[in-house]
């Protein structure tokens, strides 16, 4: 009996850390991180930030983001119950109480900002606190379940993360670091509308006015195409203000290239195997691009 006992507590505590560890979101976490190291990386100035400080600041970021997404899990778990692709989530699996997410969250998204002022700077900190603000208030609760456009204005929320690592280091905010956001910003209804697609029967199930629910299909991948085209020239941008040079631009080129001809290639197709190969390139676009700004400013 002893040994069973034994055996199963420390499962039971595994099981536990790995629920709340799901809230997190890791997987969106971790584009979070890396285009908030972006930010960073590129500031000015970054040669004198103490590497510890660095490891704050991608520490915080990360946390606060993900406290954002525990939040959102805890607000959404009635339509995560009905959707197929998020009823494996520990608040609909009921492994995790409802108030235990919601503290988890907010407890995390406090003690974030208040370390991110405390080691770095309070422009940072106040850019963080707006940043989870805006994803739980602004996109969760007021625009999601609302209008097809959540994502085009709650995308917002998504596109922070290169300011904030410009902030870190640099106290403000760049005419460089808004470029960095505008390029997340154009970036993100692709993104989302092309997963939107090839999942629109769950969204439809939940009630959630997607893009591809309330205007059809076809107006969704013109919608698409567009926002592709404009962030063509938009992923150039880093080149023509001088954040970066022409081995980037020649990137950057090829890269948006091929993402309008996905965008391209979904408008021509019924198969919705397409928007499906267009989601995964469009997370590939933009570590690939966050990359090459690294490497060429290295």
């Amino acid at each position: 009996m002893n040994n069973i006992v034994s055996t199963s507590l420390p499962e039971a505590l595994d099981s536990r850390v790995s629920d709340f560890f799901a809230l997190l979101k890791p997987r969106v976490m971790s584009l979070v991180v890396f285009t908030g190291f972006g930010g960073l990386w590129l500031a000015p100035g970054v040669e004198g930030l103490h590497p510890i400080l660095a490891l704050i600041a991608m520490f915080c970021l990360a946390v606060n983001a993900g406290a954002a997404g525990a939040i959102n899990m805890w607000y959404d778990r009635d339509i995560d119950a009905i959707m197929k692709r998020t009823q494996g989530r520990p608040l609909p699996m009921g492994r995790v109480d409802e108030a235990e997410a919601l503290a988890f969250g907010v407890t995390l998204s406090i003690l974030s900002v208040m370390v991110m002022g405390l080691a770095l700077n309070w422009v940072v900190a106040g850019l963080l606190a707006f940043a989870n603000i805006f994803y739980v208030v602004v996109y969760t609760i007021w625009l999601k379940r609302r209008t097809p456009q959540n994502i085009v204005i709650g995308g917002a929320a998504g596109a922070f993360p290169p300011m904030i690592g410009w902030a870190a280091v640099t106290g403000q905010i760049g005419i460089e670091a808004l470029i960095l956001f505008l390029i997340i910003f154009f970036w993100t209804p692709p993104h989302f509308w092309a997963l939107s697609l090839y999942a629109n029967s769950d969204y439809k199930r939940a009630n959630i006015p997607m893009m591809a629910a309330v205007h059809g299909e076809r107006a969704t991948k013109w919608q698409m195409l567009i926002y592709t085209l404009i962030l063509f020239p938009l992923a150039l941008m880093p080149y023509f203000i001088g954040l970066t040079g022409a081995i980037y631009a020649v990137i950057a080129a090829v890269l948006s290239g091929f993402f309008v001809v996905a965008a391209v290639q979904v408008l021509r197709t019924d198969d919705l195997r397409m928007a499906r190969r267009m989601f995964g390139y469009s997370v590939f676009y933009l570590f690939a691009l966050f990359l090459a700004m690294m490497g060429d400013a290295a």
